[in-house]
């Protein structure tokens, strides 16, 4: 959903159901990109460029409207003529109570859509643990941070199926995955169940954890690694819808290694205005130049494809990227995909 800041109060609607997971980013000032969520509560902040903890921001974003979401007069979420754009997610209010694993969770779930919000208070002596997500399905990718003193400052830390269970990458980093049990357990994710090793990253005595767990649905959702060919007529990625919103992250450790994000509202084809999890850069800028020479991507009918022959992750030949990709929501009484 896109909308410009007037620096006051903004109900900003057209959104097409009450999210229950807004993620915000000014896409015309570098200001840093702003999560928020039901389960947490609505006026609780993290970011996911920062390791910081939770902070409680009443001029960010102050509730949660049957069709979208209303911000206050800060400038991270409503700087006045600042554009803005928000990634709405819908799971299922405040959540309840999960006893599925050996840690208690508070879980929002919504199993048509493949997206549930999950807290959790790790143990006392941050031995392996296990985790109810709710999904009934197997979580593809899952996104752990931190939001207490007891966890943080620390790392976002990034579970995909293509990286494997021994892997996490960080959301709020340039670097590459790195291997240990510490962080999974080497264990893969069930249809009930996710596991955090002794990490404190997930797993910090008595830290208090958010998580945000996706499951694929066809015609909906795509998750998956692709390897970069350094060509402008680079890689395709079928993906079995028109991807709205993708994410890209190459698996290596270097300058142009961000979490790029593309959206068909912010821009179609060809599209070459990323806005990036890990910075507060503006739109299709890099460290305050415009990045206009790299990172561009088609979307296509039928999923994505890369563009452009140059350094940036997906233009360099050989380099594997892991990607997210959301297509258009479910619709119809009987919650048909939209393929």
């Amino acid at each position: 959903k896109l909308f410009t800041g007037n620096g006051g109060t903004q109900a900003v609607t057209g959104v097409g159901f009450q999210p229950d997971w807004v993620w915000l980013k000014s896409r015309s000032v570098a200001d840093s990109p702003i999560l928020f969520d039901a389960v947490r509560g609505v006026t609780k902040r993290i970011m996911s460029n920062s390791t910081g903890a939770e902070t409680t921001e009443a001029q960010e974003v102050q509730s949660f409207d049957s069709n979208g979401f209303t911000v206050g007069s800060s400038d991270n979420a409503n700087r006045n003529n600042a554009t803005m754009v928000g990634w709405n997610w819908k799971a299922n209010g405040a959540g309840s109570s999960n006893t599925a694993g050996s840690l208690n969770s508070t879980v929002s779930v919504n199993q048509t859509a493949g997206f549930s919000i999950v807290k959790y208070t790790a143990g006392g002596s941050s031995a392996v643990s296990t985790i109810g997500h709710g999904l009934n399905a197997v979580p593809k990718m899952i996104i752990v941070k931190g939001t207490d003193a007891n966890s943080s400052p620390d790392q976002w830390m990034v579970y995909h199926e293509a990286l494997g269970n021994t892997k996490r990458i960080k959301l709020n980093s340039t670097d590459g995955p790195a291997t240990g049990s510490g962080y999974w357990n080497n264990t893969t994710p069930t249809s009930s169940l996710f596991t955090v090793g002794s990490s404190s990253e997930g797993n910090s005595a008595n830290g208090v954890y958010i998580a945000y767990c996706f499951a694929e649905k066809t015609g909906y959702s795509k998750f998956g690694k692709l390897i970069s060919n350094g060509n402008d007529n680079g890689t395709f990625t079928y993906t079995g819808f028109a991807p709205k919103l993708v994410m890209l992250k190459p698996n290596v450790s270097d300058a142009w290694s961000h979490w790029y994000m593309f959206d068909t509202a912010r821009d179609t084809n060809l599209n070459d205005k990323p806005l990036y999890a890990n910075l507060a850069t503006q739109e299709a800028y890099y460290g305050g130049s415009p990045a206009t020479n790299y990172a561009q991507i088609d979307i296509l009918s039928n999923g994505f494809k890369i563009r452009r022959d140059n350094n940036w992750g997906g233009g360099s030949s050989g380099r594997e990227l892991i990607y997210m990709a959301f297509g258009q929501s479910l619709v119809g009484s009987n919650n048909v995909p939209c393929t």
